[in-house]
């Protein structure tokens, strides 16, 4: 099952990709049922808070009618930053299923554990590595193409 909704987060990436954005993507879903997605536009709309995270956060609250997601699961390609990984714990999610690990800025145990931190009110369960050959080639890709277009 967790093939089945990070295929559909690399959805919501490829959506990214193709507006020149960074390509990651996320979705979250309730009682196997995707209730919010969302993918990177900070570029295209001019606004640093628009990572595929957040974005999904704020579809699933619009479609659930609240700003607490308990009993849901996020599935994101690349493990998310200090901002995302904070807002997770504030939405209350329950678990989070990561393609690869962002060994820069990881948030979920690569840099920081924000997730997991006990002093927070709210830890999650995290799972790593689904996807991961995928979720790793659509970023290297996408980092290879614009080098190549900056040297022409």
């Amino acid at each position: 099952m967790d093939e089945l909704f990070m295929k559909e987060a690399l959805n919501e990436a490829y959506k990214a990709y193709e507006i020149n954005e960074v390509p990651i993507g996320a979705v979250i879903v309730r009682n196997g049922e995707i209730v919010g997605r969302g993918y990177n536009q900070k570029e295209t709309l001019k606004d640093a808070t628009l990572h595929a995270e957040i974005s999904a956060i704020k579809d699933a609250c619009k479609n659930l009618g609240g700003w607490r997601l308990p009993g849901c699961t996020m599935y994101v390609t690349l493990e998310p930053c200090a901002m995302c990984a904070g807002a997770l714990v504030n939405a209350r999610i329950e678990k989070l299923v990561v393609g690869t690990r962002d060994l820069k800025t990881g948030a979920c145990g690569s840099v920081l554990n924000i997730v997991q931190m006990e002093k927070l009110n709210h830890q999650i369960d995290v799972r790593l590595g689904i996807l991961e050959e995928e979720c790793t080639a659509i970023i290297k890709d996408f980092f290879s193409e614009l080098r190549k277009q900056k040297s022409k």
